[in-house]
């Protein structure tokens, strides 16, 4: 497999909608109203992490297009919970690319402790050839999460997907103090809406 040319639309893809969604973050901004959107990145999935995993999935190399949902993968950082489900809302009346699966792990949170919400798309990218249809993942997620999960990734990097029972367990628990967090400040959100407007007037 030739990994440039395979790869090169979904780096397209990733370009094309950070743009947007920093676009949705921006015409917040322009109406002077509360973002739900804190930050968007976005990445194209290294070559040795899509082998990897197709060979724990038992996935065809020649299936990896169909199977794989996260080569393409953006993600969205948000102030509150209730911002991730605002986000959500606007994603599914967007008519530039098509929500095939959404996957809830707030309301249901993994094992492990990780808390995020997925939206699938396919997601449209002009080449050479003509138009081509990619899956793509948009993971929607607090700062509260975003941490969590950045620091999880890292221990299973080091560890190799073998974290050690007891620190597997303090992740459990930092899990659950980060989402208290996300609850107790959501409580006061409107204080804090207030208090970013106040700001932001003075700046102005």
């Amino acid at each position: 497999m030739n990994w440039e040319i395979f790869l090169a639309p979904y780096t397209q893809a990733v370009d094309e909608l950070k743009i947007k969604l920093k676009g949705m973050r921006k015409q917040f901004d322009y109406e002077s109203r509360h973002s739900p959107i804190e930050f968007v990145t976005g990445r194209v999935k290294p070559i040795s992490s899509i082998i990897e995993k197709a060979k724990r999935r038992g996935i065809a190399m020649a299936n990896v297009e169909e199977e794989i949902q996260d080569i393409a993968g953006l993600r969205v950082v948000c102030p509150f919970v209730e911002d991730i489900y605002d986000i959500v809302d606007l994603l599914r009346l967007r008519k530039d690319f098509n929500i095939v699966e959404e996957k809830d792990y707030i309301e249901k949170n993994k094992e492990s402790g990780y808390r995020s919400y997925h939206v699938i798309i396919t997601y449209p990218v002009e080449t050479i050839y003509g138009e081509k249809r990619l899956l793509a993942e948009i993971q929607i997620r607090t700062l509260a999460m975003n941490f969590w999960a950045i620091n999880e990734h890292s221990l299973n990097y080091k560890y190799s997907g073998q974290i050690p029972s007891d620190i597997k367990q303090r992740l459990k628990n930092a899990s659950e103090a980060a989402f208290r967090l996300d609850e107790e400040m959501s409580k006061i959100r409107q204080e804090i809406r207030d208090a970013q407007e106040v700001f932001r007037r003075k700046k102005d």
